[in-house]
């Protein structure tokens, strides 16, 4: 069972108004919304793609903290950026705010159009998957199942921000429960076979070193990404001034340790070399250092986690298309929040059947082949932001943030160039999935015009002489 933080007791919370979001995310719930947004299938499966490309176990590991450590900075970023703005819609507002209004509604409908859905139409078919091979059922279920696993988180969702926190926090311990029995297994029994030590104890290290560490840096920041979407939620958070910092912190550290002790496991256990060969490195670990049983834990594993993942997807992306079509940039049904739940309720459906449709249709894989660079670029965006409101604090424009980015402007800049150097290498490893990308986004423009525009007609002031 898990525990209830007494961030989340009502006498903690501020006074709210009657007719807006409802503080009901505590300290606790924030962190395990980090953590589940974090943390998906990528632990148990990318490993084995870095190790590939980078063949020794301590340049491996290496790669692997030097992506925790882009992803702290994006921590940082992202809390100073939370508590300067802490309202719904975390990177869709600072974008509006530094840059206009064009950069928010791209970000915005790339989210709806393919970033957010398609990652919820392909981690529901993933769940699926790992089901069907626990319960031993057909392919014939596994639309059904991907379908209801939409249906039901949506469902809760729907009812209040409490129930989809509690969810998340129950799957996101279980997760890390497993991960824990992964680790502790690794870590605490009998190493592998003398033979297998021997196959592997001396792999070479790959010629061009820059080369490799860079190639093998792009899974393991994809592995890594996620901590943004809890500042979707930040005007949900009880004192998201104070708390939404921390979570992020407290989140993005927790989870750089378990992925690096994940890492030591896979490599004490298979190798450099068997890891770079393995398919499924958390699987063949555990059965080989439990048997069957291992890969049956390990297969639960997973599907609990992608859940979780699944459930922290469909919770947090709503509150930016509420926030967008409160702007006045999409249909106004989708601004209102449910009068009794305090929920956007109505963008809550509207994702679950974009969902479903890119599931039924299968055309959630090529999405998310794009999704990748379009997330970086929103990413570098949203730490760029962070120099506009800099400046204007030092113009007395706006109030000095209490909590502040250690290292600024070194870490910032440093943040934006790895978000960058993502972006140069999905466009030379596949110049025509960032094609697809580009072209997705740039089809919101003439979307945000047209909705501008019958913003400003309908904002217009009667003209003269007009009853």
């Amino acid at each position: 069972m898990s525990p209830s933080p007494p961030q989340d007791d009502a006498s903690a919370r501020p006074a709210e108004p009657r007719d807006g979001y409802a503080r009901r995310v505590g300290l606790f719930s924030g962190v395990m919304l980090v953590i589940g947004g974090i943390i998906g299938s990528g632990i148990f499966l990318n490993p084995a793609i870095v190790a590939q490309r980078v063949h020794t176990p301590g340049l491996t590991l290496g790669v692997w903290l030097l992506g925790g450590i882009v992803a702290l900075i994006g921590a940082f970023i992202y809390g100073e950026l939370g508590q300067r703005n802490p309202k719904a819609g975390g990177s869709y507002v600072y974008l509006r705010d530094a840059f206009g209004p064009l950069p928010a509604f791209l970000n915005a409908w790339g989210l709806m159009l393919m970033i957010a859905t398609g990652a919820i139409a392909a981690v529901a078919v993933t769940f699926a998957n790992y089901t069907l091979a626990l319960t031993g059922l057909g392919p014939g279920f596994r639309f059904p199942l991907s379908v209801g696993a939409i249906l039901l988180l949506s469902g809760v969702n729907y009812f209040g921000v409490r129930p989809g926190a509690l969810t998340q926090n129950v799957f996101t311990v279980l997760k890390l429960l497993a991960l824990a029995v992964l680790v502790g297994a690794g870590l605490l029994l009998e190493s592998p076979h003398p033979a297998v030590v021997e196959a592997v104890a001396a792999p070479q290290a790959p010629d061009s070193l820059v080369l490799a560490m860079g190639a093998a840096l792009v899974p393991v920041l994809f592995s890594y990404g996620g901590w943004q979407q809890t500042n979707f939620v930040a005007e949900e958070m009880v004192d998201p001034e104070r708390n939404l910092p921390r979570a992020l912190l407290l989140g993005v550290i927790g989870v750089v340790t378990v992925y690096l002790l994940a890492n030591l496991t896979y490599l004490r256990t298979l190798g450099a070399a068997g890891l770079a060969a393995s398919s499924a490195p958390a699987a063949d670990a555990l059965g080989q250092l439990i048997g069957p049983a291992g890969r049956t834990f390990i297969t639960a594993g997973v599907a609990l986690s992608t859940f979780g993942f699944l459930n922290l997807v469909i919770l947090v992306s709503p509150r930016v298309y509420q926030a967008m079509a409160a702007d006045g940039l999409f249909f106004p049904w989708m601004a209102r929040l449910h009068p009794r739940y305090r929920t956007p309720s109505n963008a809550i459906l509207f994702q679950a059947a974009w969902a479903i449709l890119l599931t039924g249709t299968g055309t959630y894989g090529e999405l998310l082949d794009s999704v990748v660079f379009a997330d970086w670029l929103v990413f570098g965006a949203t730490a760029a932001t962070l120099f506009v409101y800099r400046a204007r604090e030092r113009q007395g424009l706006v109030p000095r943030a209490a909590y502040r980015v250690p290292g600024y402007p070194v870490t910032p800049l440093l943040f934006i160039a790895a978000a960058l150097y993502v972006l140069l290498g999905s466009t030379a490893s596949n110049p025509l999935n960032a094609l697809k990308g580009t072209v997705l986004l740039g089809a919101g423009v003439p979307v945000f015009l047209y909705w501008r525009r019958r913003t400003r007609r309908t904002e217009a002031p009667p003209a003269l002489g007009a009853p």
